[in-house]
């Protein structure tokens, strides 16, 4: 995470709309990117897409992705209404964050975006389909096959 990302979620600097918005100059709260991260999450594991989660709430695709990315914030509202939307609660967008003052900052895994990214995508949904449809036993084959592919043969032979 960007010192300056960091120094600001640690500084308890006000929470207000000059932190985040459309005008790309400023980075977005880390807070903000990480429930953009849950939204995603939890809208994944819903089976549902960017366009049919904003459907269910009034939102455009764009606004959906804008949200998940962390470029826009959430308003209270709107994500009382995604969430009654997903069937969770509020606060499970919170969760995993550290407590308000406890001097902790938030720490985004870039890597954890792309898969969660990945997953989004109708080829990521169809790849997990496919190997949960496998038995147990050729999953795990499945997957030394791929790390072999990738150039991973040590783990894959620790397996």
């Amino acid at each position: 995470m960007p010192d300056r990302v960091a120094k600001r979620f640690s500084s308890n600097s006000p929470l207000d709309g000059s932190q985040a918005g459309d005008d790309g100059n400023q980075a977005s709260h880390p807070v903000d990117i990480y429930v953009g991260q849950q939204l995603r999450i939890r809208r994944v594991h819903s089976n549902l897409s960017q366009n049919e989660l904003g459907q269910k709430v009034g939102l455009s695709y764009q606004q959906v992705q804008k949200y998940e990315s962390g470029k826009n914030r959430i308003s209270a509202s709107m994500l009382y209404a995604i969430a009654s939307s997903l069937n969770v609660s509020v606060g499970c967008f919170f969760d995993g964050l550290p407590q308000p003052g406890s001097g902790e900052a938030v720490t985004i895994a870039p890597e954890a975006d792309e898969r969660i990214a990945y997953l989004a995508t109708a080829e990521g949904r169809r790849f997990v389909e496919e190997m949960l449809r496998l038995p147990p036993k050729l999953r795990t084959r499945t997957l030394a096959v791929i790390r072999a592919i990738a150039g991973d043969e040590d783990k894959a032979e620790e397996n």
